[in-house]
């Protein structure tokens, strides 16, 4: 998609939680403000749309869908947890285009054991794994192993507690899971090697971003080699700090052709449509998916949005190519792109 429209009506769908503390209001409204501002500059005629409880249909009530597409860059329904998907329902309900995954994909991706099952069989390499909904985990003998709520995103559940390197630490941390979380327990092998996420966008003919790195460097202990919730959202944390981001990452030109084969195959078997991005730690030459991404973080300091910049994208180009890809599926809009 060479040539973008940049005249196409948008509507910024956030989530604003009532529980939030006011930093946390106050930087999504920053990130928010600076994603709308940076699309108007391209072009996109906008209305952002602030949802501060569940009630999103009646939100919605008075705009047309056919005369505007949705930037789906909302989490959840406020208050309700692992209300991701719902959004993406109502949405759809409604009759109205939107940007990134459908219903079906985001509820996929809360399944992490259903995901490892698919990159299994597509045989794409990913870490050994099994579920447990017992703190019994006789017969794994794979250390060091992590340890994962299996239906969570975003980290929630990971820490330098999750990464576990005898059975006596395994029960332990399972039996955390199953009883803070209130679901089974994903383990799998640890690969102590590079982490790399790559970005991807496009349907049908899919392209990736440049690579990037998450350098553990700093970080001696193996318990702190992994991208925890506070490595990604506390600025005051040690991990915050420690962690490096590298864009592009360094790679021979055969690792990124594998490495690529392996993200656009990930992308496509997962079912990710207009963007994504794919997590793999890279050991002895095989690149294993670790996790998969629909409807990737977006501000702009995620690695995507960087990726997006080191390829020539400003960050308004890079929303305008998201919605342009949404536009192709819209009644209206696709005849005229």
């Amino acid at each position: 998609m060479t040539d973008l429209r940049r005249d196409l009506p948008v509507l910024l769908l956030h989530n604003m939680n009532p529980e939030w503390t006011p930093e946390e209001r106050s930087e999504t409204q920053e990130d928010v403000t600076a994603f709308a501002e940076a699309l108007r500059e391209v072009g996109h005629p906008l209305e952002v749309v602030t949802l501060e409880d569940g009630r999103l249909a009646e939100r919605l009530n008075g705009y047309d869908p056919g005369a505007h597409i949705v930037f789906n860059w909302c989490e959840q329904l406020p208050g309700i947890a692992h209300s991701e998907p719902d959004v993406a329902a109502v949405l759809e309900n409604l009759g109205f285009v939107f940007t990134g995954a459908s219903r079906d994909v985001l509820s996929l991706s809360y399944d992490k054991p259903r995901v490892k099952r698919l990159l299994d069989e597509a045989r794409l390499p990913t870490p050994p794994w099994a579920v447990f909904d017992a703190s019994d985990t006789g017969g794994w003998d794979m250390f060091p192993a992590i340890v994962k709520a299996a239906h969570e995103h975003c980290s929630i559940g990971i820490s330098t507690e999750s990464v576990v390197t005898s059975p006596a630490e395994l029960e332990r941390r399972v039996a955390f899971i199953l009883e803070t979380h209130r679901q089974p327990a994903l383990v799998e092998e640890f690969i102590d090697g590079r982490e790399l996420h790559q970005g991807a966008w496009g349907n049908g003919r899919v392209s990736s971003l440049p690579a990037t790195e998450m350098d553990y460097c700093e970080l001696a202990d193996i318990r702190e080699r992994l991208f925890t919730y506070e490595a990604k959202y506390d600025p005051k944390s040690r991990l915050y700090e420690k962690i490096a981001l590298h864009v592009p990452a360094l790679l021979e030109p055969e690792e990124e052709s594998e490495l690529e084969r392996i993200v656009l195959a990930a992308y496509q078997v997962s079912g990710c449509r207009d963007y994504g991005r794919i997590d793999v730690r890279l050991r002895d030459g095989i690149f294993h998916v670790i996790d998969v991404n629909p409807n990737p973080d977006i501000n702009p300091l995620t690695s995507l949005t960087q990726a997006a910049a080191d390829a020539g994208y400003s960050y308004g180009e890079m929303g305008s190519r998201i919605v342009n890809l949404a536009a192709a599926r819209h009644p209206r809009f696709r005849t005229q792109i």
